[in-house]
């Protein structure tokens, strides 16, 4: 295991690497640091000199790949993405473009907190709900239940998380005023804030994720250990729950893992709706400013969670199922 996670490190280093150089890229083949000056400058009549002072003030007045007027590796290293891909992978994330004043690595672990807060109920509840509604689902498999469950799932699925969203805020927060609308606080006065987003971002994935549960546990109980079990005179609960879960627990944790990023990299869209200042806000806020450092910063430790939820997933399926060898 040990050579198999070296050769893993390996791998993610190359992968940050080229997904740092393909954001700078990406990034800079649709602005110009002319034009994210004007855009943070702001106002109608920017001069020029504004526009250079900018640059000056953050970096951005040097060349973007190659430094001609340098000599020997100044050529290299006095440019633009020199200083901002290397201090990246040194996890120094700067200072923001948009507001000096502002530090992006005391943002991201602030944020992260905040974050957590939110994603991290909704990761336990949506594998624990899921799950159960799925196993209830097979258990009364070829019923009504089994077929309008699965009525309600693909209903469920089909419908947009903003629809969620819209239909929450109203009904629990305008109508019945039960929570607040959006905003946040600190402390265990956050529990009223969260309450709401957590439940509706629940039942947004609740059908997708049911669904998809419930064809693995399908698959399984039709197989031949499972007719033995039976056979023996185990019940269904203890077939289903000792049996049939167990041996599905890897596509489970494929799916579920898929998700852990997000625990740490925050909502995009819920944190948005509900005013709540974690990451998916952040990030939000940084690419409607065009704010280059804290947008690079976010795809770095997004592409980093990605590395490690996949190594993390890999050591899982060891540990459920004795058969899996990292070689």
């Amino acid at each position: 295991m040990l050579n198999y996670m070296i050769r893993r490190l390996g791998y993610g280093l190359l992968i940050l690497i080229g997904v740092n150089l393909f954001t700078f890229f990406l990034f800079f083949s649709v602005n110009t640091p002319d034009d994210m000056a004007r855009l943070n400058i702001g106002g109608k009549r920017v001069t020029q000199e504004q526009i250079e002072k900018w640059k000056v003030e953050r970096g951005y007045d040097k060349p973007l790949y190659w430094n001609e007027s340098k000599q020997g590796s100044d050529k290299l290293t006095q440019t633009i993405l020199w200083e901002r891909s290397v201090s990246l992978m040194m996890l120094d994330f700067g200072r923001s473009d948009a507001r000096q004043a502002v530090n992006i690595g005391h943002e991201v672990k602030t944020r992260m907190g905040v974050s957590l807060q939110l994603a991290l109920p909704i990761f336990i509840l949506q594998v624990i709900v899921s799950t159960s509604f799925a196993l209830m689902l097979v258990f009364f498999r070829n019923s009504r239940i089994d077929f309008w469950g699965v009525v309600l799932c693909v209903l469920m699925l089909s419908i947009s998380s903003l629809f969620y969203i819209i239909v929450g805020q109203y009904f629990f927060s305008r109508l019945l005023k039960l929570v607040p609308i959006n905003g946040y606080a600190a402390g265990l006065d956050a529990v009223k804030f969260l309450i709401l987003p957590v439940l509706l971002s629940l039942l947004s994935r609740l059908g997708g994720e049911a669904r998809l549960y419930r064809a693995m546990f399908l698959e399984e109980i039709g197989k031949d250990y499972v007719r033995t079990a039976r056979a023996k005179g185990l019940s269904e609960q203890i077939v289903l729950f000792r049996h049939v879960l167990r041996n599905a627990l890897i596509p489970i944790i494929t799916s579920a893992g898929s998700y852990l990023p997000y625990v740490f990299m925050g909502s995009l869209v819920f944190e948005s709706f509900f005013g709540i200042p974690g990451l998916g806000a952040f990030v939000i806020e940084a690419i409607t400013g065009q704010d280059f450092a804290i947008v690079r910063t976010m795809v770095f430790l997004g592409a980093v969670l990605y590395i490690a939820t996949n190594a993390l997933i890999d050591i899982a399926y060891t540990w459920v199922d004795p058969r899996v060898r990292l070689a």
